[in-house]
């Protein structure tokens, strides 16, 4: 049986522009600025630079468009023509000057890796079948140089997206000669084929041939380094395995990136913050970036100011000034966003330097503090969401590096002495324990647990193994050299 009743049911929900705001404050500053470029292509209302008349705002002090129908004769024209001689809306980030900043960086002009590859297709000789083949397997080379499918999945594509009907054979064979481009190795489908190829177009020595030998029947006792079963099975001694681990370690396994380091187009790394250190001091600034000069077009005060002026308003006119109210409040609305957006920014990293107060003053790692979302969020006063837009997108140039916000967030363990430490400062102790180990006798997680211990640090030996992950460091028998 049907029923209706009533129920009352407080919920919570952001408005559009709250929504705005947030993605704004977690965008960086490339994507900041293409997002103020769409704004100023899709509102006319909206303008950057400096205008070139007197300085006014033009956004006065008119409501909030509630999504209601307004009528033309209820608009405060002079809301919106206002004659302030300093607009707030002039937004300049703190102590900083638009003289301080190279605007324009320039980038190195070159072809990608695959046009590099296929580049080379031209030099061979195939049949116009075997080209399309060449053209599909250099398509399927990923950055690293490697194609990571197996051979039948590739006949299988070739027959539905090409209409190339072919045996694993035939795409085998050409494969050989997509293998023999540059860089070597490229083209590989494995690292076990990637460093055969590479040494099978060396000039052949007896250490070359001994790695071949090495790579082919022993690659699994190889990646393991078990030496002792490598010299037992193919009757070497160490001598000799030296030479060919020498040879080995020469060669490179990702060919792709020897190519696209140079020439591919880097994202670049644009710091929204600079701390500076000046005579004991610490100086922190907002990169100016992310206060552009906008302003409202002057071609819109001028429509306004001919609808006030007329003495008879047609219904067009109406309906053009409502329009012109729309965009106006949203370019008014914009311009308050991205002055919500500079301070939230500087406020969070401002707390954050200064709650790091004593890393920032001498980069020693040793001296970060445990530090978490919410240690911020509490004392900035904003929700640990807005906190974490910030830190996850967002980097600082310090004189010790430029660094991501969220590199200063850290959990924290009780040492020895009874001190709060920060897991970076573990991490760090970790990591240099690690590299002053014998690295023909590494040591264990146990062992290093111990070492840990010694040093004030009471951590499990599965957190040892855990950290050790984190800072890239493989198991002991991996770390073992001759």
């Amino acid at each position: 049986m049907l029923k209706q009743h009533l129920q009352f049911k407080l919920s919570q929900k952001l408005s559009p522009q709250q929504i705005q705001l947030m993605k704004l404050i977690q965008l960086p500053i490339q994507s900041f600025e293409q997002q103020i470029l769409r704004e100023i292509e899709e509102n006319p209302a909206l303008a950057s630079g400096k205008d070139n008349e007197k300085e006014h705002d033009e956004f006065g002090n008119s409501e909030e468009d509630s999504g209601e129908i307004i009528e033309a004769n209820d608009i405060d024209i002079d809301a919106y023509l206002s004659d302030d001689e300093i607009p707030e809306y002039r937004l300049r980030a703190q102590n900083y000057s638009s003289d301080d900043e190279e605007k324009h960086t320039p980038y190195a002009a070159g072809v990608s890796f695959h046009q590099q590859l296929m580049a080379q297709l031209d030099t061979f000789t195939f049949s116009e079948q075997e080209y399309r083949i060449a053209s599909f397997l250099v398509g399927s080379i990923d950055n690293s140089g490697y194609i990571r499918r197996e051979l039948i999945d590739i006949v299988d594509d070739l027959a539905f997206t090409e209409n190339i009907f072919v045996t694993e054979d035939e795409v085998n064979k050409v494969l050989q000669s997509v293998q023999q481009l540059d860089p070597s190795g490229v083209g590989a489908l494995d690292l076990q084929d990637c460093l055969l190829i590479q040494l099978r177009r060396k000039s052949q020595s007896p250490a070359v041939s001994t790695a071949i030998s090495l790579l082919t029947s022993q690659f699994e006792a190889f990646a393991k380094k078990h030496f002792s079963k490598i010299k037992s099975r193919l009757k070497i001694d160490d001598e000799q395995l030296k030479d060919c681990m020498y040879e080995i370690e020469k060669l490179n396994p990702k060919p792709g990136a020897a190519y696209g380091s140079d020439t591919k187009m880097n994202a670049q790394i644009v710091p929204d913050f600079t701390i500076q250190l000046i005579d004991g001091k610490l100086n922190l600034m907002l990169n100016g970036r992310n206060a552009p000069e906008l302003h409202v077009s002057s071609e819109y005060r001028n429509m306004l100011s001919g609808y006030k002026e007329a003495n008879k308003k047609s219904k067009e006119q109406q309906k053009a000034v409502q329009f012109i109210k729309q965009k106006l409040d949203a370019a008014r609305w914009f311009i308050d966003a991205i002055k919500q957006r500079q301070h939230t920014l500087y406020e969070t990293m401002k707390t954050i330097m200064d709650f790091q107060h004593d890393y920032f003053l001498t980069g020693d790692e040793h001296k970060l503090k445990p530090m978490i979302l919410k240690d911020i969020a509490d004392r900035i006063d904003m929700d640990i969401s807005t906190v974490s837009r910030v830190a996850n997108s967002k980097y600082v140039d310090t004189p010790y590096g430029t660094k991501l916000v969220k590199w200063f967030f850290s959990e924290g363990i009780t040492n020895s002495a009874g001190e709060d430490v920060s897991t970076i400062e573990v991490k760090k102790a970790l990591s240099d324990a690690i590299a002053a180990e014998d690295k023909t006798s590494p040591l264990t997680d146990e062992q290093l647990m111990n070492i840990m211990n010694e040093k004030g640090y009471p951590i499990a030996r599965r957190t040892v193994a855990k950290y050790r992950e984190m800072i890239g460091a493989p198991v002991a028998r991996l770390r073992k050299e001759l």
